[in-house]
C-alpha cells in the first residue's frame, strides 16, 4: 500500500474511534438510566462548579434520621452561565426539588432534568442544550 494511502487509511481509523470515544463520554444514556427516573428533596450541601459537567449534591434526611446524599451532574460552567445560572444561585443550605434519571451502577448519582428552589423558582429547567 502506497505511504500516502497508508497515512490516510490510519488518519481516518483515528478519526473514527476518537469521535467513538468522545461520543461514549458525552452520551448522558451511557451513564444515566431514564427508564429510572428520581426526584430527589432536600439540602444543597456542595457544589462542584468545574469542567466537563457541574455537580451538585443534596442530602436527603430520611424518616429514620440518617442522611442520605445524592450527586446530581448538569451542563458544563460555561452553558449554565448562557441560561443565567451562576456558582452563586446554587446556595449551600437552600431546599431543591431535582428531577433526574438514575444512574445505571444503581448509585445515588442522577443526571439533573430540573432543579426547583422551596420559592418555585427554576433554575434549571429541562435540558434543552446539553
Amino acid at each position: 500500500m502506497p505511504k500516502k494511502r497508508f497515512s490516510l487509511v490510519l488518519l481516518a481509523a483515528g478519526l473514527v474511534l476518537g469521535s467513538q470515544a468522545a461520543w461514549a463520554h458525552h452520551s448522558e444514556l451511557a451513564e444515566f438510566d431514564p427508564d429510572n427516573p428520581v426526584t430527589v428533596t432536600g439540602t444543597l450541601s456542595k457544589v462542584e462548579w468545574h469542567n466537563p459537567h457541574v455537580w451538585f449534591f443534596v442530602d436527603v434526611t430520611e424518616d429514620d434520621g440518617t442522611v442520605t446524599t445524592w450527586g446530581f451532574s448538569t451542563s458544563p460552567p460555561g452553558i449554565l452561565m448562557r441560561r443565567g445560572v451562576t456558582k452563586e444561585v446554587m446556595r449551600i443550605g437552600a431546599v431543591v426539588n431535582v428531577q433526574g434519571s438514575r444512574a445505571r451502577d444503581g448509585s445515588n448519582n442522577s443526571s439533573t432534568r430540573s432543579l426547583t428552589f422551596a420559592d418555585g423558582s427554576a433554575v434549571l429547567a429541562p435540558q434543552q442544550d446539553r
